[in-house]
């Protein structure tokens, strides 16, 4: 009878007797496999129009079978990072792509995932279905000049030089968050404008500009496309 492979971390699973003379090797592999799932780190390229998929490969080692995945890129369109159907696995992400005005999603192949902000680090996982968050870190990422924004953004806004906008998700989620703060502030005499990008803010259909100096808010989508975005607190 034939090794077969586990599910998640495609080990080599050996039958009783089986490869003589190379067993150790095999062993060794699954170690390295074993530590890469522990304490593994890459950094992964996405291609620009297509995105990622992650590999998970019988008996070898392979990305997506890491602990901790450093995403790079400069993408032109929306993209997808798939993790293959059928794997359970926690990964600890840091996405360091330049996003643009363009989304990446981070997803099963099938089934749903999260959008990942520019900057941010997550604790995600698979139950072979979908992507699961566990948990966002905000990374405050400055900001001077007009740039739209994913979700879980945490923006240091310096408009010292000239006023500029800043767009909102595009097709927000129930639950999704985008912080602000007046890092230079000028507000009051260079004012920050937030783009709606089709949603309401505060029930009002009209992109919102602020002009208090030091301004420091958090706007959260609330499901409602009447209300939109509103203040956790401003």
């Amino acid at each position: 009878m034939a090794s077969s492979y586990s599910t998640d971390l495609k080990l080599e699973l050996m039958v009783t007797g089986e490869n003589a003379g190379t067993w150790g090797d095999i062993t060794n592999t699954n170690l390295n496999i074993l530590q890469q799932a522990i304490a593994g780190y890459q950094t992964v390229a996405v291609n620009a129009t297509t995105g990622y998929t992650l590999t998970l490969t019988n008996g070898a080692i392979s990305d997506g079978k890491n602990a901790v995945l450093q995403f790079t890129g400069t993408p032109t369109t929306n993209i997808n990072i798939l993790v293959p159907d059928g794997i359970e696995k926690t990964y600890f992400v840091d996405n360091q792509i330049t996003h643009g005005t363009n989304t990446v999603t981070l997803k099963t192949t099938s089934g749903t995932g999260i959008k990942l902000a520019q900057g941010n680090k997550y604790t995600v996982y698979s139950d072979a279905t979908n992507v699961n968050l566990v948990q966002m870190y905000p990374v405050w990422r400055a900001v001077t000049t007009t740039a739209t924004v994913q979700p879980g953004s945490a923006i240091l806004a310096n408009t010292a030089t000239a006023s500029f906008t800043i767009t909102l998700p595009a097709s927000p989620a129930t639950g999704d968050i985008v912080s602000f703060v007046d890092a230079g502030y000028t507000f009051s005499t260079k004012p920050l404008t937030i783009g709606r990008n089709s949603s309401n803010i505060a029930n009002t259909a009209a992109d919102l500009v602020i002009n208090t100096q030091g301004a420091g808010f958090t706007l959260v989508y609330s499901g409602d496309a009447t209300v939109g975005w509103t203040y956790t607190n401003k």
